[in-house]
């Protein structure tokens, strides 16, 4: 064979595998770049999911260690201290009761004997207001601070109400504090109280700024706040001895965010039956040292303060906005519907250890102001779901 047809053969026989060899070359770095796309795409998600679950902790504006027992105070002060008097009102730490009564609901005692969806409510930021005034007596150096009363404060306790009172001081002096008599289950309470800065010099007191913090005083755990109040003095002409209506903030510091709850009631009244639909929970405060919560929610139906039967929802694994989309049917007599309530509570399930309580709402004729304004637009709207928003408390 010569030569010329022996270099044609080999070119014949060369040429597939070395297209082969150049098309397995190109495959396989199609397919790296692939897998390195799809790689930095999870880390982006991972990276995005762990910030929507992060948290932040939260406590009190004041540790209740500081504040001056009830009395009159009289003491020695360096240059530049002044003296405070006025009223306090001690507070108390405990555990909170925590037992549950299974009674069925057959324990109802005798007492002389259609669908179209709502639109979603948001949870109201109303926090209440606080009337107050201040005068000022130039002979004595003393400011005069007149706390009168607050209106339209929202319900802290499952009872429906709070139990209110005012913390005071000078910014930036937050060691002297002085507080107001605590109002037992009053969501607009009357204080009518006076209390005295004394020694302070007219122009000291442009560089101040009245505090006041408004809490709901609770005896067997940490008062929870309910907004607060920042005045400038020097904004202030005190010689006129004005009075103010102040709106109530949100507390920065507070313990409070513990995250939604939407839920649906519907009423039937010719069954006698309300069905609750738990849909979902958004901004759940984490539980777990994970930076998470396993959530689920607990119902209890609630007659004349005994608990008559209880329900709850499947668990969501690690998950700070779950959906649970489901439904609860409670038999409840017609006129039993005044002294009953419902108590919804979003759990954080634990292996080892008590499940812990994230936050409660109560639904009831007469609980918060969000609250009783769902039961009464379910009663209004029979046969008709509604649902609403509720922010959990303690």
């Amino acid at each position: 064979m010569r030569a010329d047809d022996v270099q044609q053969v080999a070119e014949n026989t060369l040429l597939p595998v070395v297209v082969a060899a150049a098309s397995l070359v190109t495959m396989v770095m199609t397919l790296a770049l692939c897998s390195l796309c799809q790689w930095c795409h999870r880390r982006d998600s991972y990276t995005e999911l762990e910030r929507d679950d992060e948290t932040s902790e939260k406590g009190g504006a004041f540790p209740h260690s500081n504040v001056i027992s009830r009395k009159t105070i009289k003491f020695e002060r360096p240059p530049g201290k002044a003296l405070v008097r006025g009223n306090v009102q001690p507070n108390a730490d405990g555990d909170e009761d925590s037992a549950e009564n299974g009674t069925s609901l057959k324990a109802y005692e005798d007492e002389g004997s259609d669908s179209n969806e709502d639109a979603v409510s948001e949870p109201s930021a109303n926090l209440g207001r606080i009337q107050f005034s201040m005068s000022y007596d130039f002979d004595t150096m003393t400011l005069v601070l007149h706390i009168k009363r607050a209106v339209e404060l929202p319900a802290k306790d499952f009872s429906g109400t709070s139990d209110p009172f005012v913390k005071i001081c000078l910014l930036p002096d937050k060691k002297n504090k002085m507080e107001t008599k605590v109002k037992r289950r009053n969501l607009n309470p009357h204080w009518n109280e006076t209390f005295q800065f004394e020694g302070f010099p007219y122009d000291k007191l442009q560089h101040r700024v009245l505090y006041l913090q408004v809490f709901d005083y609770d005896r067997f755990s940490r008062n929870d706040p309910i907004g607060e109040v920042h005045l400038p003095l020097c904004e202030v002409d005190l010689t006129e001895s004005p009075t103010f209506w102040k709106d109530l903030r949100p507390c920065p510091n507070s313990n409070d965010n513990l995250g939604e709850l939407l839920v649906s009631l519907c009423y039937q009244p010719t069954a006698q039956r309300i069905t609750i639909v738990v849909m979902k929970a958004r901004h759940l405060k984490a539980m777990d040292i994970t930076g998470t919560s396993d959530p689920y929610v607990k119902i209890w139906l609630v007659y004349r303060e005994k608990k008559i039967e209880k329900k709850k929802t499947s668990c969501k694994k690690r998950c700070l906005n779950p959906v649970f989309n489901e439904s609860f049917i409670f038999d409840i007599p017609m006129d039993k519907m005044k002294e009953t309530s419902f108590i919804i509570s979003v759990m954080d399930k634990d292996t080892l250890k008590k499940n812990d309580v994230i936050g409660k709402v109560c639904l009831a004729p007469r609980s918060g102001p969000l609250e009783t304004k769902h039961w009464k637009e379910m009663i209004s709207k029979p046969r008709q779901p509604v649902a609403m928003w509720h922010g959990l408390k303690k």
